[in-house]
């Protein structure tokens, strides 16, 4: 397996004060990132900021395209040619890139996305991105989405999503919000040898043997050097382990098997979630993202009040984390299932839970994060 440590010459090791915005890019800084292609939206405009005045001191390249296309075919590109890639937007934003995501899942090229959600045209917060991340682009693929719930997780996260795009060959997209990304907190960056980063296989096998997309049944193939003599053909059409167009409802059949299989196969082993107050809980509380933290707080007071509340952290919500989320609805009478939106993610905790437990909405979409108080009141009506 092909694991390195990060580079000590990329690493800003230390404690820091840092906007979230800025705590992300050193945390693709860290993970090897070496190509950025950007268009300006808020409230994502940091990131190409910074990373406009950092990839030239580590040697990457920043490109500032025409439109959000353009970032995303150029990082697509570049990642091809080897490249650590990242780009990053905003949730109009992230509408245009669906043309290029679905190219990307397609040829399986490994790469970083940020969408700094927002509501739409206006820079408040928001969850509202949340199924697009995962049913955005057109065809059978499998999403990667991380979403991190503080200024450190936003370093933490984005080092786990490159790990991620290069490990299993496909888009990874950070889920961000404005919330966290124009908040400033302290930044813990680690020694570069505590970071463990996973570089893309290459193929050993001469350019006569090789084939780009021959890979086990739920696995990845290996990555060629451009440049080298590797002829390939990377196509959104139908085409075979050579990459040849042509189509085989057989050979269709047996990629697109693959290409989601590599994600949901190994589902469990993307799968993080972490656990607050969750062993005596009579009820639980299902959050991710900049809901994560009153919802901690939430339960706490709910225990006060003599309310046995537990919360359970998604530190990513696709691929679902069902093995996680069955287990709680076994154990508990009822979730609340906290969103900015009017109501999405919880579908799929609904599903999970498949009628073991009640499944109650706790929902906002008013630009603001839920206070603790606001879902300890919808706590204490569900309750009743």
């Amino acid at each position: 397996m092909p694991i390195v440590k990060a580079s000590k010459d990329r690493v800003k090791t230390g404690v820091h004060f840092m906007l979230g915005n800025y705590a992300l890019v050193e945390g693709a800084i860290s993970a090897g990132c070496n190509f950025f292609g950007g268009y300006p939206i808020t409230p994502a405009n940091e990131i190409s900021e910074r990373m406009s005045q950092r990839l030239p001191e580590v040697g990457g390249k920043f490109v500032q395209g025409e439109d959000e296309l353009f970032s995303i075919f150029a990082c697509t590109g570049a990642s091809l040619a080897g490249g650590k890639v990242m780009t990053a937007t905003a949730s109009a934003g992230f509408n245009y890139m669906q043309e290029g995501l679905g190219y990307a899942y397609t040829i399986e090229a490994p790469l970083v996305i940020a969408d700094v959600q927002r509501c739409r045209g206006e820079n408040y917060a928001s969850q509202a991105d949340v199924y697009q991340m995962r049913y955005g682009a057109s065809g059978d693929y499998e999403a990667i989405v991380v979403c991190p719930s503080s200024v450190q997780e936003l370093y933490d996260y984005t080092i786990w999503a490159f790990n991620l795009a290069e490990e299993y060959r496909n888009p990874v997209v950070v889920m961000s919000e404005t919330t966290i990304a124009l908040m400033r907190e302290r930044l813990d960056i680690p020694e570069a040898s505590q970071i463990d980063l996973f570089n893309r296989n290459y193929t050993t096998l001469s350019p006569e043997e090789y084939q780009p997309f021959a890979a086990p049944e739920f696995g990845c193939p290996d990555a060629a050097p451009l440049g080298k003599g590797y002829q390939t053909i990377y196509s959104l059409n139908p085409h075979d382990e050579k990459g040849s167009i042509d189509w085989d409802p057989d050979v269709f059949d047996k990629l697109y098997k693959r290409i989601c299989g590599k994600v949901r196969e190994n589902a469990d082993k993307i799968c993080r979630t972490e656990s607050f107050m969750m062993d005596d809980a009579e009820y639980a509380i299902i959050a991710y993202g900049s809901e994560v933290r009153p919802s901690i707080e939430a339960a706490q007071m709910a225990r006060e009040s003599g309310i046995k509340v537990g919360v359970l952290k998604l530190c990513n919500v696709w691929p679902v984390p069902e093995k996680a989320i069955a287990e709680v609805s076994k154990n508990v009478s009822k979730i609340f299932a906290v969103e900015m939106n009017m109501g999405k993610y919880v579908n799929e905790i609904a599903r999970v839970a498949a009628g073991r437990c009640e499944v109650i909405p706790v929902t906002k979409n008013l630009g603001l994060v839920h206070t603790g108080y606001e879902i300890l009141e919808d706590i204490k009506k569900g309750v009743k």
